[in-house]
């Protein structure tokens, strides 16, 4: 893999992965309040001239990193998010299921959002 920086927009609900100045991934999330404080995120999305080289799950690692730094849980709602951390379960603990049912009636009542 290139060398890859990954940023965390905060403001914007991004986590990026940038090569050579350019996004070239992200993951979109927001913070759920209640019924506990975590990050859920949306959608993974690498750019097509940069699939295959380990940056969704480079921005999935650091997406859970940061929470375990914030002192927060992650709550995937993201397809790509959920499968990587049942891969990576040493890193990724599984959410509650009453916090992923909270994220998503938060989603379904803010879809201009995503």
């Amino acid at each position: 893999m290139t060398d890859i920086e990954i940023r965390d927009d905060w403001a914007a609900g991004r986590l990026e992965a940038v090569a050579a100045g350019e996004v070239v991934g992200h993951i979109e999330y927001f913070v759920l309040d209640a019924p506990e404080r975590a990050l859920v995120p949306v959608h993974t999305i690498v750019e097509p001239a940069h699939e295959g080289k380990g940056i969704a799950g480079s921005l999935a690692r650091e997406l859970y990193g940061s929470a375990r730094r914030e002192g927060i849980t992650v709550a995937p709602l993201c397809p790509y998010v959920v499968k990587w951390a049942e891969r990576h379960p040493d890193e990724a603990p599984a959410a509650d299921p009453e916090l992923l049912r909270a994220a998503k009636e938060w989603l379904v009542a803010h879809p201009e959002l995503f």
